[in-house]
């Protein structure tokens, strides 16, 4: 079955939206807990306290490699209790499939919604809620399907769309195969099957490793990790680094990019290239030394250059003359078409990043302003960034005192002060036994930008 053919059937499933039937499981006199499955073949779980506020959190999960394919209803356990404490209804789905599986996971989440309206009524309240590539399934709901919800929540999510992620996400192999194997026979686009893609990321990895050996091969190591805006300090378990403290900032950002070679770069990009039917990046026309110059690490990538004695003109003087890699338009357009954003909103959207994430980085968020002020909808965005390390770590009383202020502003027409003070307070009033750690923040330009309120954008 091709990918259009499947996406056509999940659409057609959507409209019959009847669900096989649910069977309750570890039901509480506090809890009322259903699971069951969708004409599509996606799981679905649904949890309403006896108490419910009348709101439903319909919540859509991240990017799932496979093979395991869990219904999730909420980031964690520990926000979730919290969040049945006050009363709230969560619902999610499986999706039908794993991996970049927008085209199922956007009508699954839909039929699961219409599941619990069939189950328990009309909610007074929808609000949809997603993490990491369940931001970007949040956030097509949310242009997509507006009528079916309140207001959305994105917390560390691709907002950026497909067409941006997978070019961004070529940037930094293509620069460690061209300055530190350049001629070796790596492929980075176009993988047709997981073997190959592991053969070429294995290939690469190796050739990382001998270059973290050596300064000259850190500083281009760095170069790399600034294409993709990889920050310093990515994971809560390093100790944070001072600003100028380029060598650990460096062997951080080292850890940060072979995590990008093992998962993202290839063996996820070879799953997304089956569904688009091709590859969907490119970076034909691009100046390196113009996206460095854009880049927020970029001080760092100088300052290991010169302390290594390289000069940083001459290896990105090689970027741009080395063989680029060129899409195909029909997977540009697919993924364009599933995956991209026009950046009108017609319900607000709370956006919130931390501050230190490597792997869906936060100018992510500069690239999803950049949609919606385009789309004349700035009014219905709030961007929220918190001062941590890591991809999603966000803790519970963060991740709550979000969507409180996302329904003061569907309660009140207007949003409330999302200073990062107000933000704070209202967190720890939420959760008082775990961080808030909300910061006045201003993300660099996204360096690779592409949506649909931008046709220039395709050239």
């Amino acid at each position: 079955m091709t990918t259009r053919t499947r996406t056509a059937s999940a659409l057609a499933l959507l409209l019959a939206v009847a669900a096989l039937p649910a069977t309750a499981a570890a039901a509480t006199p506090e809890t009322s807990h259903l699971e069951g499955q969708l004409p599509s073949g996606a799981a679905y779980m649904m949890d309403v306290p006896a108490s419910w506020n009348g709101t439903v959190l319909l919540f859509s999960h991240g990017y799932t490699p496979g093979p395991a394919n869990p219904a999730r209803s909420a980031t964690d356990d520990t926000t979730k209790a919290l969040l049945l404490g006050q009363g709230y209804a969560l619902i999610g789905s499986s999706y039908a499939t794993t991996g970049w599986a927008v085209t199922d996971a956007v009508p699954d989440q839909l039929a699961t919604l219409s599941v619990f309206t069939d189950h328990f009524g009309a909610a007074r309240r929808t609000i949809a809620w997603g993490q990491s590539y369940g931001g970007l399934v949040t956030t097509a709901i949310a242009e997509r399907h507006p009528g079916r919800i309140d207001g959305s929540l994105s917390l560390c999510g691709l907002v950026h769309g497909g067409v941006a992620n997978w070019n961004n996400t070529l940037d930094p192999v293509f620069a460690l195969k061209a300055l530190l194997a350049p001629d070796a026979d790596i492929p980075l686009a176009g993988l047709p099957d997981q073997a190959t893609a592991t053969n070429a990321a294995n290939a690469l990895s190796g050739a990382v490793d001998a270059a973290q050996t050596t300064a000259q091969g850190r500083a281009r190591i760095a170069l790399a990790a600034a294409l993709h805006n990889i920050p310093g300090w990515n994971q809560p378990t390093q100790p944070r680094p001072a600003e100028s403290d380029w060598d650990t900032r460096q062997a951080n950002q080292y850890t940060a990019v072979k995590g990008l070679l093992k998962t993202a770069a290839f063996n996820w990009r070879q799953e997304a290239e089956t569904r688009a039917g091709g590859n969907m990046s490119w970076n034909t026309g691009v100046d390196y030394a113009r996206l460095l110059g854009r880049s927020s690490v970029r001080k760092e990538v100088t300052e290991l250059y010169k302390k290594a004695g390289l000069s940083l003109k001459s290896d990105l003087a090689t970027l741009n003359r080395a063989p680029r890699v060129s899409a195909d338009p029909n997977a540009v357009a697919w993924m364009a078409a599933t995956s991209s954003f026009t950046g009108r909103l017609t319900k607000p959207q709370l956006s919130v990043h931390t501050t230190g994430d490597a792997l869906v980085p936060v100018q992510t968020e500069s690239a999803l302003k950049r949609a919606v002020t385009a789309a004349g909808a700035p009014r219905l965005l709030r961007q929220a960034y918190v001062d941590n390390a890591g991809h999603c770590t966000f803790s519970p009383a963060e991740q709550l005192g979000a969507l409180h202020t996302l329904e003061d502003r569907i309660g009140a027409g207007q949003w409330p002060a999302t200073d990062a003070a107000s933000l704070n307070s209202r967190a720890t009033a939420a959760d008082s036994t775990t961080p808030a750690r909300f910061v006045t923040y201003r993300p660099a330009p996204y360096p690779r930008p592409y949506d649909l309120a931008h046709p220039a954008d395709g050239r």
